[in-house]
């Protein structure tokens, strides 16, 4: 049941956690034009794209960093509440601290079902919309369809299935026509991989050409490809973690499997995702503590400081627990869930302190 006190409480939550998201959004938009400015001019980058770019980009951005938002929304919302002394009058009604928390707890869980809603259906879509539009006004002649990844040369079409993380290509189709716009080379290999010495090599590759005699076919097991493609451009086009959804991911991680690749930096991104709502209603549990307690002599201000900073550390935390974990073989699930229960713990502990 959702009480008066619920109500009231949310309130002032939610309108601080959506002026402090505004003022994570402004810099971060100000943070991505800074970085694509570089390739204004280059292809077809105008100042439409920029823009294009930085809006589309903003999502993932926003979502990874959603727990500290919540963070400094609720510490700024319940501090308004006790710099007007509104939640010594509620103890003083008999209202006791664990129903405060209570009550602050219920918004986390709606924003952690806000968090689950746009890391699963909006960050994927605006994510793969922002890099297919920069990296196609960056490279001519190249589109990404759901066919895979097209690229023309002249005459020729090249059609790659997939790009996988470590820069090689699985199912590479290669359509040479000559100046008729008839068909005369089609090669098929099943991967190709990229060499500082001999640039791209096919791997199981199947020819067929097409002439006035007839068609004519041949299987090698390797051939070099002379093409414009660069590991740069490929690269733009590989598939980043925290850009797909839990359900593309658990594919993802099956397509890597199958293919022999290293799938720890995909399922880490896995577990991050499925733990994202937990660690926005920590982080909401996180900011009670701090607004309980006397309000004068910049008490307040300095417990609103240390919350902010616990929220900064949270996220070193879990990209540390991260990266070291992907370094030391610890497992995904540890590294992704012992930064969520530390703080859970702090949080637990700063709250009986408090009470």
């Amino acid at each position: 049941m959702i009480s008066l006190l619920d109500r009231y409480i949310a309130e002032r939550v939610v309108v601080m956690t959506g002026l402090a998201l505004l003022v994570q959004l402004a810099l971060m938009m100000f943070l991505v034009i800074v970085d694509a400015l570089p390739d204004m001019g280059q292809g077809n980058f105008n100042f439409y794209e920029l823009v294009r770019y930085t809006v589309l980009s903003q999502p993932r951005r926003l979502y990874e960093i959603f727990p500290v938002v919540t963070l400094i929304g609720a510490l700024l919302g319940l501090s308004m509440l006790a710099s007007n002394a509104e939640l010594v009058a509620m103890r003083a009604a008999g209202v006791s601290v664990s129903k405060i928390v209570g009550s602050a707890v219920k918004v986390g869980l709606a924003f952690a079902i806000i968090a689950v809603l746009v890391g699963e259906y909006l960050v994927p879509w605006s994510e793969s919309q922002a890099e297919s539009g920069r990296a196609h006004a960056l490279t001519r002649g190249m589109q990404k369809k759901a066919s895979g990844l097209w690229l023309r040369d002249q005459h020729t079409f090249v059609n790659i299935g997939e790009v996988l993380p470590d820069l090689s290509l699985l199912n590479v189709n290669i359509y040479v026509f000559d100046d008729g716009i008839e068909l005369r080379l089609q090669t098929h290999a099943e991967s190709a991989f990229y060499t500082k010495q001999e640039g791209w090599v096919l791997e199981g590759v199947e020819e067929s050409r097409v002439d006035r005699r007839g068609t004519a076919a041949q299987h090698v097991d390797e051939k070099p490809w002379k093409t414009e493609l660069t590991e740069d451009i490929v690269g733009v086009f590989t598939v980043r973690p925290e850009g797909l959804s839990m359900m593309h991911l658990v594919r993802y991680i099956d397509h890597l499997k199958q293919n022999g690749q290293s799938t720890e930096r995909y399922r880490l991104a896995l577990w991050q995702k499925a733990l994202m709502p937990l660690a926005v209603v920590v982080m909401v549990l996180l900011a009670t503590p701090f607004v309980f307690g006397p309000v004068r002599g910049g008490a307040l201000s300095r417990n609103i400081f240390w919350g902010i900073m616990l929220g900064l550390a949270f996220i070193l935390v879990s990209r540390l627990f991260g990266h070291f974990g992907l370094l030391y073989g610890l497992s995904p699930i540890v590294g992704a869930m012992l930064p969520v229960l530390l703080f859970f713990g702090g949080a637990l502990l700063l709250l009986r302190r408090a009470s």
